[in-house]
């Protein structure tokens, strides 16, 4: 189908005057999740959506809380929209970062042909997009992006792992009651902290960076053995551990599930690093699956006192024995936390980052030869959920219970 249209990567001045005329309105609204401050859409992005020929519908207050206005997206040409009902029938696109309680909560308004876009947990909750399968519309999830060069500029995960990983090390040094870097004072030397980060995707990179930057002594680890340049290559030192790490990658370069055998002797191998730590962050999460096990509660009581845990892995179960999801317990003297939605503690920033993932999705299926939504790209085709009242995507489709397509659902809306 192409490649993404230049308008959305290349340099803001240098933008193409020209309209895609789709007529079609797109409806940015207000997130309904818990603790979610988010906004799917900045009114900067408002801009290149009008350069696509859309028209831009926000509900009110929905960058309120994310540090945008409605008189910010005025500026920027977007219309107010106070009554969700009413924003949702005039909706032909809806770009929303967790929109499924929003749809579920109003979809009574929605109709066939529909289009949204946004984080809808498929692999976890698939009952949900199957519910609103019902009502015609397609649903398209931003975590099914495929790992593909010309998909990069539509990595949302990357993009929220990146400040998850950040943000992790500053709650660990806040929480620490020691400082991270060597200090030379006058009350003698500190000696700087020690960070062992388990798992070098994204968040664990963002993580050994931040805290090589802050001062630490940063150690990590990963089951995927082409990890360790990247580790390295952030500051931090790489743990090799004594373990078969063939076939511990799949094809998307995502860490694969693997036997039990395998974790248990990994945490024996572990234990030692762990317990010289003061500071652990864990990332280890395969997609749709709960989380392995790592660190165990006989692991915390080798730690030193004072020592901390960020589990990023908590939502799915936890790579920490003791992790509970989105809340703070202490075991032996070691804090344990499991914070859920780190990028949403940073939302100006987070939601410009999701924004401009969006607009570049949407630039592929949005084209002035086009007449409304076009499915047929790969990236859309690998990341749509449901379509025609079906639920089309064929990892859902078996958690669901349900068998294989009888024709593909695809092409134009």
């Amino acid at each position: 189908m192409g490649t993404l249209p230049t308008l959305l990567v290349a340099n803001e001045d240098s933008w193409d005057d020209e309209v895609h005329h789709t007529q079609m309105i797109v409806g940015v609204p207000r997130e309904r999740g818990a603790h979610e401050l988010r906004v799917a859409i900045d009114p900067k992005s408002v801009l290149v959506l009008q350069k696509l020929g859309l028209e831009v519908l926000v509900e009110e207050n929905a960058g309120l809380l994310a540090g945008f206005s409605d008189d910010d997206y005025r500026a920027a040409g977007a219309d107010i929209v106070s009554e969700t009902g009413d924003f949702l029938e005039r909706s032909q696109l809806i770009l929303g970062v967790w929109p499924i309680p929003m749809l579920l909560e109003h979809s009574r308004s929605l109709r066939a042909g529909q289009v949204a876009i946004g984080f809808l947990d498929p692999l976890n909750e698939p009952k949900e997009c199957a519910q609103l399968a019902e009502s015609g519309l397609s649903l398209i999830g931003m975590e099914l992006i495929p790992r593909i060069t010309r998909a990069q500029g539509m990595d949302a995960l990357s993009s929220m792992a990146t400040i998850a990983g950040y943000k992790a090390v500053l709650i660990a040094a806040v929480q620490s009651p020691r400082l991270f870097p060597m200090l030379m004072t006058a009350a003698g030397t500190i000696a700087p902290a020690r960070v062992f980060v388990i798992g070098a995707g994204v968040a664990g990179l963002q993580a050994i960076a931040t805290a090589k930057r802050l001062g630490a002594i940063v150690e990590a680890y990963d089951v995927r053995p082409t990890a360790r340049e990247q580790v390295e290559s952030v500051g931090g030192k790489f743990v090799q551990l004594d373990l078969d790490a063939d076939g511990t990658e799949d094809a998307q370069g995502y860490a694969k599930q693997l036997g039990e055998e395998f974790y248990r002797r990994q945490r024996e191998l572990m234990a030692e690093v762990v317990a010289r730590s003061n500071i652990v962050i864990t990332t280890a999460a395969i997609p749709g699956k709960q989380a392995p096990l790592l660190v165990t509660t006989e692991m915390l009581e080798t730690m030193p006192a004072g020592s901390v845990i960020i589990d990023l892995a908590a939502a799915r179960g936890g790579n920490c024995e003791a992790s509970v999801a989105d809340e703070t317990v202490v075991v032996d003297e070691v804090t344990v936390m499991g914070p859920t939605n780190l990028p949403a503690t940073v939302p100006q920033h987070a939601s410009e980052m999701y924004a401009r993932n969006l607009t570049n999705l949407v630039g592929l299926a949005v084209k002035k030869d086009v007449e409304g939504f076009d499915f047929s790209d790969e990236v859309i085709a690998e990341s749509l959920v449901t379509h025609q009242g079906d639920v089309v995507h064929p990892v859902v489709r078996s958690l669901l219970g349900m068998g294989e397509l009888a024709a593909t659902s695809g092409g134009e809306s």
